[in-house]
């Protein structure tokens, strides 16, 4: 099994993070080029004019300034942003970051071994719990194969986050509680924790050194949910953790003052593998249709989600599974690889246990029962009221585009995640007439704790691309000449952005110094180009692409008018998902996905034509 994990015996999951380049700071001529380049299409001539004045001004007088304060910054610093993206990013926000923040996403497994059906939660739960204490087991012995970008190899970080973490909320800003080790740093804990009912419960996972089998898992989860079917549900404690984070902070902080034990029980959740969440719904789910799944992995009942864990594996009363994740400590690709890991292991054992069904004497899952009171009780009801009052504004589908994938979109000669992006522009100018400011999330793990850079997919050439494609009177070959620029322009700003030539992170670094010395806020970041173009988290499209794998993911949009754009390439087909606010009466997140589909017909056809 090992070997399977394992490029080469030799190698350790974390041996090169010592050695990993430091994140760069690029040059701030060339940022601000960059820069100027992303705000053309959302503004007029005159505009224009006026933003660029106020950037060569910003690049010849305090931005210069800003600039040297951020490279003494990086000189003692293997990675200058680090700290801060994760404060101002994540930690500071006091949103609830359960709906907001959070990730999720379908598993692919009822293509293979487990087609929705009732009566399989605990069977299917005990398989998948154990597979994912296995790969918890090689990556404590650092056995997990370390990735590599061609020859690059890659930060593996994150992959310590996937586990024993969690989010502790703060009155101003929260913290991450991380309580991982591998072997050779010594002990880990090692208990799971379950969730159902209102009601929480743990047990552990190894006994007398050895760890806890399949027979044994369903052993406990079938003794918890008995429990749970024959008694009154639990207070829903769970629930707070989607609170606003603040209050979220002071009612944690009330929970502790009331009893002591509260402490105790709370950092037992904390320091838990993972959460378990078994959820009483029964999404309909097909192989071309995860919607349902996906929305209730991302928004379902909260008091069967503890929102802070970074890992929570959700199992429905249909045998159906969602992942869900604070994704503070990590970006979706650490999941991705680990549950890559998971569903390979069940293709190759039919989602079946093959071993003993011997079953251990070991001691039953231990309930963690809080003191609360009254208005603990009132707090948890008023938490699910609004919880339910602001997810039910949550447009979501998930659909597969079956027509083709990777396969024809590279026998084409064309990048598959370049392909969709443009086909999403193309969409959103359909639906909307106008280009829409786009974040596409490109991957720094080439560096030391690298995590993400934004690439700006709306660019100017793909926007006279879709205007193109919409005028009547352009030819063929003109449209096909405009996609190819569109695609140049999107591959090379992809790779800038992977080897840390990106502009967004090196902005918000500017920004920040500016901040942390008490300087006013610099005119480039308040001048209207900022905001219309994306700028502070103002993008219209919030995308990504969760690789070339079975797995796709979803959160909701980054703001209130635009949409969430997630999508998986495989092989023959695209699994996508949209998102967006009911409330919004200018997005529909149904119309847009069937529209990408719409431009991703369009552009085969221009491909083909192109041939004939």
């Amino acid at each position: 099994m090992e070997n399977q994990v394992l490029e080469s015996s030799e190698e350790r999951t974390f041996q090169y993070q010592d050695s990993l380049p430091s994140l760069p700071v690029p040059p701030l001529d060339e940022s601000l080029s960059k820069y100027l380049d992303a705000v053309k299409p959302f503004l007029n001539q005159e505009e224009y004019q006026r933003t660029e004045d106020i950037v060569k001004k910003f690049g010849n007088g305090i931005g210069k300034e800003l600039h040297q304060k951020l490279l003494e910054r990086a000189k003692t610093r293997r990675n200058w942003l680090e700290e801060w993206w994760l404060n101002v990013i994540y930690l500071d926000l006091r949103i609830s970051t359960q709906i907001y923040c959070n990730i999720a996403g379908p598993a692919p497994y009822i293509e293979n071994c487990w087609p929705p059906k009732e009566g399989t939660q605990i069977e299917r739960a005990c398989v998948h719990i154990w597979h994912t204490l296995q790969y918890w087991d090689l990556l404590r012995a650092e056995k997990v194969a370390i990735e590599r970008s061609g020859n690059a190899v890659l930060d593996m970080n994150q992959f310590r986050m996937l586990f024993c973490t969690c989010k502790i909320p703060g009155v101003t800003r929260d913290s991450i509680g991380h309580y991982f080790k591998t072997e050779s740093e010594g002990e880990c804990p090692s208990h799971v924790i379950v969730l159902c009912r209102g009601r929480v419960f743990a047990f552990d996972a190894i006994h007398e050194g050895n760890m806890v089998t399949p027979p044994e898992i369903f052993r406990q989860l079938t003794y918890i949910q008995k429990r749970c079917h024959s008694e009154p549900d639990g207070p829903g404690l769970a629930a707070l953790t989607s609170n606003e984070r603040t209050k979220w902070a002071e009612l944690r902080q009330y929970l502790i003052d009331l009893d002591a034990k509260n402490l105790t029980l709370l950092e037992k959740i904390q320091r838990s593998v993972f959460v378990v969440c078994l959820d009483d719904s029964n999404p309909h789910a097909t192989p071309e249709d995860y919607s349902e799944v996906t929305r209730l992995g991302l928004a379902g009942d909260p008091t069967v989600r503890w929102g802070d864990k970074s890992y929570s594996s959700i199992f429905f009363s249909n045998g159906t599974c969602s992942a869900f994740c604070d994704h503070s400590p990590l970006d979706a690709m650490a999941l991705i690889s680990m549950l890559t890991y998971v569903d390979k292991k069940l293709i190759e054992n039919e989602g079946k246990w093959k071993g003993s069904d011997k079953v251990r004497d070991i001691p039953w899952p231990e309930e963690l029962v809080f003191t609360v009171d009254q208005k603990i009780i009132k707090e948890i009801g008023c938490t699910k009221e609004l919880y339910y009052k602001k997810v039910s504004d949550l447009q979501l589908v998930t659909y597969v585009f079956t027509s083709f994938g990777k396969a024809l979109i590279k026998k084409k000669k064309l990048h598959p995640d370049t392909f969709v992006q443009l086909a999403l522009q193309l969409a959103f100018y359909k639906c909307h007439g106008r280009p829409g400011c786009c974040y596409e999330t490109a991957m720094t793990r080439r560096f030391y704790h690298g995590r993400t850079e934004t690439i700006r997919s709306c660019t100017m050439e793909a926007v006279e691309w879709c205007k193109s494609m919409l005028d009547p009177s352009d030819s063929t070959y003109q449209r096909l000449q405009l996609m190819h620029k569109a695609f140049a322009k999107h591959n090379k700003m992809k790779k800038e952005c992977e080897n840390g030539k990106g502009f967004d992170r090196h902005l918000l670094g500017l920004l920040l110094i500016a901040q942390e010395q008490g300087l006013p806020v610099p005119e480039l970041y308040v001048d209207n180009a900022f905001t219309a173009s994306g700028g502070g988290g103002n993008f219209v499209l919030s995308t990504s692409l969760t690789g070339y794998t079975r797995f796709s993911g979803s959160a909701v949009p980054m703001v209130h008018h635009g949409y969430g754009f997630f999508y998986a390439i495989r092989d023959d087909r695209i699994v996508t998902t949209c998102s967006s606010w009911k409330s919004c009466p200018e997005t529909d997140a149904e119309v847009l996905c069937r529209t990408v589909f719409q431009s991703l017909q369009d552009m085969l056809q221009l491909t083909v034509a192109a041939q004939l």
